[in-house]
């Protein structure tokens, strides 16, 4: 693993918190593959369905720590912990991402995110099925 990969995987997901904290869609867009998914909820979400669900979550910060990264050619995977606060109400949620990565022409790109959420209970989960509503 080259560190000049690793620098720009690391600045991807570094976009990725920036954009998403700045309401800045097509910023947020733009760290994702053309078929890239997130995932939470109990379901998996294309990027056509980003812009309603993005509008449906709760704003604030979401601050991001160092990932885990593991490459293999053009490909990879890695895990980032998150803790996002709540802009109203200061409100804090805690989890992980499970990432997988692509080399593009335009660079590394995310082509899964997946959230996990840790619980007061200790319980690791994906989410309340169902907790956004697609349109």
């Amino acid at each position: 693993m080259s560190t000049d990969d690793l620098m720009a995987i690391h600045q991807l997901l570094a976009r990725y918190a920036v954009t998403i904290t700045r309401g800045d869609l097509d910023g947020l867009l733009a760290v994702f593959t053309p078929d890239g998914t997130y995932s939470a909820f109990g379901d998996t979400y294309g990027l056509d369905e980003f812009p309603a669900l993005v509008d449906a979550a709760p704003k604030g910060l979401f601050l991001t720590g160092t990932a885990v990264v593991e490459l293999d050619g053009d490909t990879g995977t890695g895990t980032q912990p998150l803790c996002f606060v709540d802009h109203a109400t200061h409100d804090l949620r805690i989890g992980y991402y499970t990432d997988t990565y692509a080399r593009t022409a335009h660079g590394w790109r995310l082509r899964t995110r997946a959230m996990t959420f840790i619980r007061r209970s200790g319980a690791h989960d994906s989410g309340r099925p169902h907790a956004y509503q697609r349109p």
